[in-house]
């Protein structure tokens, strides 16, 4: 049925829970699976002086180094979780992207044919104010998306 399932960690709790369900379905169908995480670009800052702080450009290289090793973190766990399992996995950091631009491209360009992700499910002015990265990729998704809550 799915023969390569892309799986997509922040490393929170929630997505741990969207991780052992991606393996566990691969293991079962005996897919391949890519494990991604995503570093969205730096925060920038729209004001300066009196009104806020301004980004330098080292605190922008310290972002990305820092989301180079918390994503590396991440993904090594989520690995060593895959290799116990017996699945085949494979994984992937993306850099200074949306994480659901990033989803949907890594899905793409791997020829994954399912994607699972974990998802908080807020509704009303929570979704409004947060955002939803789920419903993101819900949106623009070419091939079926399996959200775990």
């Amino acid at each position: 049925m799915y023969t390569h399932i892309l799986i997509a960690t922040d490393g929170s709790e929630l997505a741990q829970k969207g991780l052992e369900h991606g393996l566990s379905l691969a293991k079962g169908l005996g897919s391949t699976v890519t494990i991604m995480n995503v570093t969205e670009p730096a925060p920038i800052f729209a004001s300066a002086g009196m009104y806020g702080p301004v980004a330098t450009a080292e605190d922008i290289v310290s972002y990305q180094k820092a989301g180079e090793e918390y994503g590396a973190k991440v993904l090594k766990a989520a690995k060593a979780e895959a290799d116990k399992l017996g699945v085949n996995a494979n994984t992937i950091h993306v850099e200074e992207m949306w994480a659901a631009e990033a989803i949907n491209q890594i899905a793409q360009d791997k020829g994954c044919d399912l994607i699972v992700m974990a998802s908080h499910g807020r509704r009303g002015l929570g979704r409004l104010i947060l955002g939803s990265q789920t419903v993101d990729v819900l949106t623009n998704s070419k091939v079926p998306v399996l959200v775990v809550r």
